[in-house]
């Protein structure tokens, strides 16, 4: 078994030490806009309130103070901010009203470094699965995609939600029941807190899903608000796991030995996290995922045709290994396929057999054709042809 490359490896922890370093800066902001916030007060209730001093002077004195005293991680991530002037114009302003700077910023790079650590602990513990997987593949059985599953999967206390999960099975309690029960309740909050914000109405259909009907999304649960120009945000909607990706990933690499650059086009490629979802869902129903995977090596139809376009050729080329039974003949020349008429026989799409089609035999419809697991109204009517 392949082991995982130094840069799958090292992605997800780089990843956990920068979200835990912006988060350990946006409680550095929180606290220093809470001392400002006193400052003004105190100041106005002696009615002379100042203003604090211009953002060049403010940042050019600031950053020594910065450096010297908070760790490197911190104090660069806090100087390269976009909101840098106006810290350092708080901070200049504390020290001008007399508040010991040199004593106030090693108490607050403390509660920085502090939040910090917390979060890449509680991020590394996501990231390596730790008690996780099994409850991440109950929450894809058991919800359907959607707000409450991408909360319930992004959230810092996710992994104390799977050991809390563990607790209860072991206790004897279906968890999957208290699971479907609670989303139902996120359900009513999510709509009530969009009601508050004035976004009552269901998301409308994204591009990417849009884009993904047919083939691709076929028998998937995927979200209509699904994002796969953010790839960790895609994982999450689709309930995959980074033990989960790095699996499938393995899993191509072994399929295709010697092919790197071709595997590396593959899982770079956009459609990516919908094959993982699929070699998922394979997985749960006790398919042979490796098997079929083993196709992209014995029909290497997907090597013929511009350069350019052996990525989206590898991502059909997958998605026809993993649909196709094994022991069935392969598909037709792929470069041939019409993807109009593919979408028009696909089973995720809504109907367009009827007396009006029968009018109209090999001509395109009017309309896209919308996925019937997509929409939960009727499939529109048809026009007469005339």
């Amino acid at each position: 078994m392949a082991t995982p490359t130094p840069e799958e490896q090292r992605e997800p922890f780089a990843e956990a030490a920068a979200e835990a370093v912006q988060t350990a800066v946006m409680a550095m902001r929180l606290i220093m806009a809470i001392a400002d916030a006193v400052r003004r007060h105190q100041q106005r209730q002696q009615g002379r309130e100042e203003e604090p001093p211009p953002a060049r002077e403010a940042m050019a004195e600031a950053a020594k103070g910065i450096k010297q005293l908070l760790p490197p991680d911190l104090s660069a991530a806090l100087t390269a901010a976009a909101d840098w002037p106006q810290f350092a114009q708080q901070l200049m302003a504390l020290h001008r009203a007399g508040v010991d700077v040199a004593a106030l910023l090693p108490q607050v790079g403390e509660i920085a470094v502090t939040v910090r650590d917390a979060v890449a602990a509680n991020t590394e513990r996501a990231a390596s699965g730790e008690g996780t997987g099994r409850w991440e593949k109950a929450l894809r059985e058991t919800l359907p995609a959607g707000p409450v599953r991408e909360a319930i999967l992004s959230s810092p206390a996710w992994p104390d939600m799977a050991a809390t999960m563990a607790q209860l099975d072991e206790r004897g309690v279906d968890v999957r029941q208290i699971l479907a029960s609670a989303h139902e309740e996120g359900v009513g909050v999510d709509r009530a807190v969009a009601k508050v914000l004035a976004a009552g109405e269901a998301p409308t259909t994204s591009r990417d899903a849009m884009l993904s009907y047919g083939p691709l999304t076929t028998g998937l649960d995927v979200p209509k608000d699904l994002d796969l120009a953010y790839r960790q945000r895609a994982f999450r909607q689709l309930a995959i796991s980074p033990s989960e990706h790095q699996r499938c990933t393995r899993m191509v690499r072994e399929a295709m030995p010697g092919r790197e650059r071709e595997t590396d086009l593959l899982v770079a490629s956009k459609s990516w996290p919908l094959l993982v979802s699929r070699m998922m869902q394979m997985e749960d129903r006790g398919k042979p995922v490796r098997e079929h995977l083993a196709r992209l090596e014995m029909d290497t139809s997907w090597e013929q045709g511009p350069g350019p376009q052996l990525g989206q050729r590898l991502v059909q080329a997958t998605l026809d290994a993993l649909r196709r039974p094994l022991g069935a003949p392969a598909a037709a020349s792929r470069a041939t396929v019409s993807t109009a008429a593919a979408r028009a026989q696909s089973p995720s799409v809504g109907p367009t057999k009827g007396p009006a089609a029968k009018g109209a035999k090999g001509t395109a419809p009017a309309e896209p054709a919308v996925a019937a697991h997509r929409e939960a109204g009727p499939a529109p009517k048809q026009g007469k042809t005339r």
